[in-house]
Parts: structure tokens; C-alpha cells; sequence
């Protein structure tokens, strides 16, 4: 399916981990609010969050680059 929509396989795989991340991440916090740990879920939270910034660096570059070749 990637190879028909012309999506580069890199970003298909930083996606799928992205995915993977934020279910983690999702889970992990409810677990902690569930046992009245709201400080430790609210740091998982934010290490998550982070993480998936960190991974989506590249994605927005080329997003970047296709921009600045798309305006005059």
C-alpha cells in the first residue's frame, strides 16, 4: 500500500514506532493514574510526548523542504 501512495518506506517505519510509542505511552499512564500515581503518569506522559518529537524530526524536515520548494 505504501508503494502505491509513493510514501517512502523510512516514514512508514518512523510511523508504525510513533504508533507504537503513543500506545505504550497510553498504557503505561493509565496504569499509574489507576494505582494513584498521577506525578509518575504525567512524567511518562511527558517522556512520551518527547520521544515522539525526537522520532518526527525527519518527517518534518521533508515536510519543510517540500514547502520552501513549493513557494516562489
Amino acid at each position: 500500500m505504501a508503494s502505491k501512495a509513493s510514501i517512502d518506506n523510512q516514514f512508514l517505519s518512523i510511523l508504525l514506532k510513533i504508533t507504537g510509542i503513543a500506545i505504550l505511552t497510553e498504557y503505561a499512564t493509565s496504569i499509574c493514574k489507576d494505582s494513584g500515581e498521577a506525578a509518575i503518569a504525567n512524567k511518562i506522559e511527558l517522556g512520551g510526548k518527547i520521544l515522539i518529537i525526537a522520532m518526527s524530526i525527519p518527517i518534518i524536515s521533508s515536510l519543510l523542504e517540500v514547502m520552501l520548494n513549493i513557494l516562489p
